[in-house]
């Protein structure tokens, strides 16, 4: 089995149905990846030793998935030279919108790179695009994949067109 080059960072098992896409996508590319659980409130050592020991162990991209007040990804950046991906996750009173506001306004010098409420495909794609800049196979599936996603695209468009 290859070393983890991606690391996901879930809040809480409770994640694990939307950052399961995460995952999904770094297998589809090939990504190497690790998945394991840290809270930035309720085990914040946990946390910082992830985010500490993640560079020496090989990974050159954190995604963290949270909730609510959404700590986690800020958490992270703070403990990491590494690019760190935040997905904020729905739920709470703001459904999501508390979660998206926490990961993307962290203060200077800690940056949080941040997709859409419960935006794990698209936090996957990212970090494989970071990835990318020195692994031209990897840059090369990408644009196999952007090509697809046309290719689909305009098989809908023919197909709503006969259907009007």
């Amino acid at each position: 089995m290859e070393k983890p080059i991606v690391g996901i960072v879930l809040g809480s098992d409770s994640d694990l149905p939307v950052m399961e896409e995460t995952a999904r996508i770094l297998q589809d590319f090939g990504v190497p990846y690790e998945m394991t659980i840290a809270s930035a409130h309720r085990s914040p050592e946990l946390a910082a030793d992830y985010a500490r020991s993640a560079e020496e162990r090989g990974l050159a991209v954190i995604i963290s998935g949270a909730g609510m007040a959404a700590h986690l990804p800020g958490v992270l950046a703070a403990y990491t030279c590494l690019p760190v991906i935040g997905v904020p996750l729905k739920g709470g009173a703001l459904n999501g919108l508390d979660a998206l506001y926490s990961i993307v306004q962290m203060p200077p010098g800690v940056p949080v790179a941040a997709v859409a409420v419960d935006g794990a495909r698209n936090a996957a794609l990212l970090a494989i695009q970071m990835l990318s800049i020195k692994d031209v196979e990897l840059r090369e599936k990408f644009r196999e994949y952007k090509q697809e996603l046309a290719i689909k695209t305009a098989k809908k468009a023919e197909k709503l067109k006969k259907e009007i």
